[in-house]
């Protein structure tokens, strides 16, 4: 390691988070698309995780904030995209994350299903494929947004049962239904809009849409990247591979093509920074924030330990490896919170923080409860503290 390399150190990591994530007060963002792109996306597989996250990046608006950016100006959308996981992006980054990653996610998923297709013995190929999700369009185009139990009821490809594992101990019955909807979603044909029942929903409607506008993936992939740098650097090779769940050799490919600067650590290892973002962050004010589980703040990196002390990963995550609630100051871990069945924010701190990091908790708390007006929230992956604290 060269002692030329300019010095990052844990503390500036941090002001870097509070200000570049909009999750100090005076960098809060004036619209859901740019609090997404303050982090490049936010995840999406638990339909709450998505609110929870832009509220906490925005200056000002309630839920229905987020619902207009999903569902009528269409600013936000959600993509199965890094890691072969859902995420809300900007529509402006959306042919990005589409080219990038998306694509080849599709194109997996089109093999997989024709594969069972044809073990299936049924006669059902490609071009029976191929009708099915003709039919799903046009019943869409025809019907409006439909769910998916609603489309299966217009569309009668929808309703074909196959076997998978014919002849093996393992063998099961199916329907095609879901496997083709998540196929016309992977490909771009189709996207979530606005679900049944409340925004904590995930029994959503479909609509029709037109793919993304093509992008040469290589030149999408160097997009990304130079986004998730200016977003989470210093970071290494590893923690992009793990977040965009990309090969090895694509990462190397995209950081070649952004070309970053290298920077020195506290621990004495090395990173990565987008080209010329070398300098001194300033500190943001102090500011605390509570976190919805999966939130990218957490999930950002493989290694984390320059916000995260190690001693608390064990209550603060599942065993597959998914954050839960957290609760933050000034740019690091400080504990955890949940939401008990009467509606209580409780919240817990890992240490001692501090009699300031407290009470800005405890406003927050009060911020975050005022914003669910009432709504009751339960994270998709359950973490030992929020389970203890809602007890």
């Amino acid at each position: 390691m060269s002692p030329r390399l300019p010095l990052i150190s844990t503390a500036e990591r941090r002001h870097r988070l509070g200000r570049r994530h909009r999750l100090a007060p005076s960098a809060r963002a004036a619209t859901v698309p740019q609090a997404a792109d303050a982090v490049v996306g936010l995840h999406a597989t638990d339909a709450a995780t998505v609110f929870l996250s832009a509220r906490a990046r925005l200056a000002e608006g309630g839920p229905e904030a987020v619902e207009r950016a999903l569902y009528e100006d269409i600013g936000l959308v959600r993509l199965l995209s890094m890691r072969n996981t859902l995420f809300a992006v900007s529509a402006e980054l959306a042919p990005y994350v589409d080219a990038s990653t998306a694509r080849a996610i599709a194109a997996k998923e089109r093999r997989a299903l024709l594969k069972h297709l044809d073990e299936d013995g049924r006669g059902l190929d490609a071009t029976w494929l191929a009708a099915a999700e003709s039919a799903a369009l046009d019943a869409l185009d025809t019907c409006g947004p439909s769910t998916g139990i609603q489309l299966s009821a217009a569309v009668p490809a929808l309703r074909q049962k196959i076997t998978l594992g014919r002849g093996t101990r393992s063998e099961a019955q199916t329907g095609v239904a879901t496997r083709v909807i998540r196929l016309l979603a992977a490909d771009g044909r189709i996207r979530r809009d606005r679900p049944l029942g409340s925004w904590t929903s995930s029994r959503y409607r479909w609509v029709h849409t037109e793919p993304w506008p093509a992008v040469p993936a290589a030149q999408a992939r160097a997009e990304i990247a130079r986004r998730w740098l200016r977003a989470y650097g210093p970071a290494t090779e590893a923690d992009l591979k793990w977040w965009t769940g990309w090969s090895l050799t694509n990462v190397r490919t995209a950081l070649a093509a952004v070309g970053p600067d290298h920077v020195r650590l506290d621990d004495g290892g090395t990173a990565l920074v987008r080209p010329g973002d070398t300098g001194p962050e300033p500190a943001p004010e102090p500011w605390a924030a509570l976190l919805p589980g999966l939130d990218p703040s957490g999930m950002g990196w493989a290694d984390r330990a320059f916000h995260l002390d190690p001693a608390h990963r064990p209550a603060l995550f599942d065993r597959a490896g998914n954050i839960g609630p957290t609760v933050w100051w000034n740019g690091e871990i400080v504990g955890g919170w949940a939401q008990r069945a009467g509606g209580e924010i409780v919240w817990r701190l890992l240490g001692s923080p501090g009699r300031e990091a407290e009470a800005a908790v405890t406003a927050e708390a009060s911020r975050l409860a005022d914003w669910l007006g009432g709504v009751r929230v339960t994270p998709r992956f359950r973490t030992p503290l929020e389970r203890e604290l809602v007890s």
